[in-house]
């Protein structure tokens, strides 16, 4: 049996949360640090990390990313990290500041998008999302059949 080939990811992108987009309306979108140690730097560069069930909050004046799972690196030894914990993440005091001003507003929460490495540096990034319904799912499932079916065409006629 053949592989399934995966859609290839943007240079240094290491993960994406593909539900995201699926269950929530992005706003917004930003670029926040995260504060790793070393064994979970080490596996996120292998691929090793999901944002599947992980949100932010912001605790305290602190933007805390709550759920992300980075597996275990083979090779940390005694340094070994949890698979999942709270990680803190870096951003600045007037982005804190509005993120929640904003998030006090009704239905407005924070979903990390996706991992990437920038400079040697892990980034994720953080949008400000609004739930969607289960009728705008539906809709927006439609819209991108209908789009797909279109390029189909057009690429046919050419």
């Amino acid at each position: 049996m053949a592989k399934k080939k995966s859609k290839p990811k943007a240079p240094g992108v290491v993960v994406t949360n593909p539900k995201a987009r699926h269950d929530y309306e992005i706003l917004e979108s930003m670029e926040a640090g995260l504060v790793l140690t070393g064994s979970e730097v080490k596996s996120l560069r292998g691929g090793g990390a999901s944002l599947r069930e992980s949100f932010a909050v912001i605790r305290d004046g602190e933007p805390l990313l709550i759920g992300m799972h980075i597996a275990p690196y083979p090779q940390a030894g005694y340094a070994q990290h949890e698979a999942v914990h709270n990680r803190k993440l870096l951003l600045h005091k007037d982005q804190i500041q509005r993120l929640i001003g904003k998030t006090a507003e009704r239905g407005l929460t924070l979903v990390p998008l996706k991992v990437y490495f920038t400079h040697g540096l892990a980034k994720l990034e953080l949008g400000l999302a609004r739930g969607k319904k289960t009728y705008d799912r539906r809709e927006s499932l439609k819209e991108r059949d209908a789009k797909m079916q279109i390029d189909r065409a057009l690429s046919r006629r050419r």
